[in-house]
């Protein structure tokens, strides 16, 4: 297929996720949702069941007002107001890892709220790094499988394990590569860019691999458009309709990111040896780092940021806030920091799932390309 063709297919899942879990479920397949962010998909996988990616969407908050305060992150509360739309019935259950303050509380809440998916906690350690921080983070994932033997019926294999480990390598390193090429491309809008990421979470890994790989070599029988300014984006979540079409209009490429739900998710592959595959799954998350959710004292994500804006020629860097996320508000002080040390333009957007103006946001980036 031409490299158009691909992007539609990816802007169709991107953007109907209930059919393409309807899909998996007409087949037969078991649906576990994965909520963010590192949810062990691989076990999941593994376990013969398809993990689903729930971030929420972009909607106006009702039902889920009654469990949470206005002064959380929007992310958790379109996640639960889904829930009880019934947007995931049919879904076997839900994980739910332990990373931020908001996290912590959903999967109390969605007991009581969406009774009907059962909730499983992932409980990771702050200190990943230790020996007694890998037994724990293990710890953590041998309790999901008990649950998810328990309440999905589902059974673990660790053989089964190491092939879905190939897998989601595999996935990781065909997204970087994306990134690169796409980089290369001005043509392909970031709203397409988005939807590469974001449909992602909504399939197989393997299947959306053959169709990152088909765009890619698509892509590279196809001339490069011309020239926009390039930019580096940052954040958890950069996937709004509003925001992305702002940033094509302004004639702004994303040529690398630092956001939770593209470019973080592939930073880190398992490595190939360990006791159990199990183990290599612990070790994976020990090896983490530069996120706003993962414990890091020295912050050496901030510097990254600088460091990779740098190296992609970007010529600024575009912090995606989204509102009331503690961990990313209290970075941005030292991302600023570190891209004024090395002469990149930084500015910084706050965003909400509940946002249906994007028009101060739209004077903002008009500015911040103003000044590139």
């Amino acid at each position: 297929m031409k490299a158009q063709e691909l992007l539609n297919r990816f802007h169709e899942i991107a953007t109907c996720p209930k059919a393409q879990m309807a899909h998996y479920l007409d087949s037969g397949k078991k649906v576990v949702l994965t909520a963010p962010v590192y949810t062990p998909e691989e076990i999941i996988h593994a376990m013969g069941a398809v993990p689903f990616g729930v971030w929420g969407a972009d909607i106006e908050l009702n039902e889920s007002k009654r469990y949470f305060p206005a002064f959380i992150c929007s992310i958790m509360q379109s996640l639960l107001e889904l829930g009880i739309k019934g947007t995931y019935e049919g879904a076997s259950a839900i994980v739910i890892p332990s990373l931020c303050d908001s996290l912590k509380v959903i999967g109390q809440n969605w007991k009581y709220a969406v009774p009907s998916i059962p909730f499983i906690p992932m409980t990771y350690p702050q200190n990943r790094k230790p020996d007694y921080g890998v037994a724990f983070t293990k710890a953590g994932y041998e309790r999901v499988i008990a649950d998810l033997e328990k309440t999905a019926g589902l059974k673990f294999d660790d053989a089964a394990l190491g092939k879905s480990i190939e897998v989601y390598n595999a996935h990781n390193a065909v997204m970087r590569e994306l990134v690169c090429v796409l980089a290369n491309h001005p043509e392909v809008s970031n709203a397409a860019r988005s939807d590469v990421f974001k449909s992602a979470f909504f399939m197989l890994k393997e299947e959306h691999t053959e169709l990152v790989r088909e765009l890619i070599a698509a892509l590279g029988e196809e001339e490069s458009g011309p020239a926009k300014t390039k930019i580096m984006t940052s954040g958890i979540l950069a996937d709004a309709p509003g925001l992305v079409s702002i940033l094509d209009d302004c004639g702004l490429q994303i040529v690398c990111d630092d956001v939770a739900a593209e470019s973080r998710q592939y930073a880190t592959d398992t490595p190939a040896e360990g006791e159990t595959n199990l183990d290599r799954l612990a070790v994976k998350f020990k090896e983490m780092d530069n996120c706003s959710v993962l414990y890091d004292a020295d912050k050496k994500r901030c510097a990254k940021i600088a460091a990779d804006a740098k190296a992609a020629g970007a010529k600024g860097v575009l912090v995606v806030l989204t509102k009331f996320c503690d961990p990313e508000e209290f970075d941005y002080p030292l991302i600023k920091k570190a891209c004024d040390a090395e002469g990149i333009p930084v500015t910084v957007i706050e965003v909400d799932r509940q946002m249906v103006n994007y028009e101060q946001a739209r004077t903002a980036i008009e500015t911040f390309r103003d000044i590139l």
